[in-house]
């Protein structure tokens, strides 16, 4: 029989909030991140409004305690891990078989572009040192160092579906008693790079976005971080904190359909909520709220919501789009989206869908548009898809 995995520990920081606490607090009062660039160096910086976390590179390195010349990448990642570790409250910590699973898609993407735009008109230019941490594995490397983790370190990058797939692969290394303890989730920072070739697919929005409205026009990108700690269950009954809830089901599947886009019927997104009820042993109805995947563009939102038609006939449970706060975090935001999701299930929680006016045609359901405390929600269904047709759905039980 297979062991449970508890959620002992949770970490965020994000366009609303550099801590879970900030981040609730966000939610709660329907305060959106969305706004526009600050930070980033772009030429579309008065063109399309993104999720930046609040702080800039300087501020991120005095709050994680890296030295300067870090990827914002990585600065993020430390933030968020480190205020999971220390949440999970774990004792004799060093004892036990620990792993950092971490997910990212830019790696250190924002250095290399610094080095390049001196290096290219003069090959005599450039600091080398901002390109040794490009790949995405160096930013994981660099943080689970800085946590002191030896036992396992593992990079996933499968698009907007990696963190969900790293606390899926984290939750596979405790039951099959590989490792006591998984900090899993994912980071990544907004680079040019990225925006410009989510502005070349012409899936961004030029005002916030409106995931799951009739009138969505496509995407706002953003930033952060979001990790949870997974233990064995002899570890869950060491902890004296509560915990947060169970990773009872969890499923990745692919439509492959297209490169950037998902089946139109939905068939990967069912693939993966199906697969994530059958893991826990669960039945459509069990379920009492969904984080939709909910990009707003066109493509994605009417793909989930076939699915979702189809999967949930009969039994809609509530839902909505987180990511009209945060924005598209990318490979981030399975993971922070995980730390809501825990969240709503250990305190009864519904967020809102920030922007939503009109429904779309053909779907028998709406998003929620109040933040509201429902103590009877005992299971969450989290979707995160990604491009390539690579689909996760993770489910977060009661205890």
């Amino acid at each position: 029989m297979e062991q449970p995995v508890f959620i002992a520990g949770l970490g965020v920081i994000s366009a609303i909030g550099n801590t879970v606490a900030q981040n609730l607090l966000s939610l709660e009062l329907g305060k959106t991140g969305i706004a526009p660039i600050q930070y980033l160096d772009t030429e579309h910086r008065h063109e399309f409004p993104v999720g930046e976390v609040k702080l800039s590179n300087g501020e991120l390195n005095e709050l994680s305690g890296f030295k300067p010349g870090i990827s914002r990448t990585a600065l993020l990642s430390l933030v968020a891990a480190t205020e999971a570790l220390a949440d999970a409250g774990l004792e004799n910590f060093a004892k036990l078989r620990t792993g950092f699973v971490s997910a990212n898609t830019v790696g250190g993407m924002d250095k290399t572009e610094d080095f390049f735009r001196d290096f290219l008109p003069d090959d005599a230019k450039g600091r080398l040192r901002n390109v040794i941490n490009h790949e995405c594995g160096a930013v994981t490397n660099l943080v689970a160092d800085k946590l002191g983790i030896r036992d396992y370190i593992s990079t996933i990058s499968t698009a907007c579906s990696s963190s969900a797939n790293a606390i899926m692969y984290g939750a596979r290394l405790i039951k099959n008693n590989l490792l006591d303890v998984v900090i899993a989730g994912g980071t990544d920072a907004l680079t040019r790079f990225t925006l410009n070739g989510f502005n070349t697919l012409m899936i961004l929005d030029k005002q916030p976005c409106q995931p799951f409205d009739a009138k969505r026009r496509g995407l706002n990108l953003g930033e952060g971080a979001g990790y949870v700690v997974l233990v064995s269950e002899r570890v869950a009954s060491s902890i004296k904190k509560e915990l947060y809830c169970k990773l009872s089901g969890y499923c990745n599947a692919n439509d492959a359909y297209h490169q950037t886009a998902s089946s139109p019927d939905g068939t990967g997104s069912l693939l993966a909520m199906e697969g994530a009820l059958k893991k826990a042993a669960l039945q459509p109805n069990n379920i009492s709220y969904i984080n939709l995947h909910g990009t707003g563009t066109q493509n994605n939102d009417s793909s989930e919501g076939a699915a979702i038609s189809q999967l949930f006939a009969g039994h809609y449970p509530k839902m909505s789009s987180t990511k009209a706060f945060t924005g598209h975090t990318l490979g981030a935001s399975g993971g922070i989206e995980a730390v809501y999701s825990a969240l709503a299930v250990q305190k009864g929680l519904i967020y809102p869908n920030l922007k939503f006016e009109t429904p779309m045609e053909g779907l028998p359901f709406t998003p929620e548009t109040r933040f509201s405390k429902q103590p009877e929600i005992k299971h969450v269904l989290s979707n995160s898809f990604g491009f390539g047709g690579n689909c996760s759905s993770l489910i977060f039980s009661k205890l």
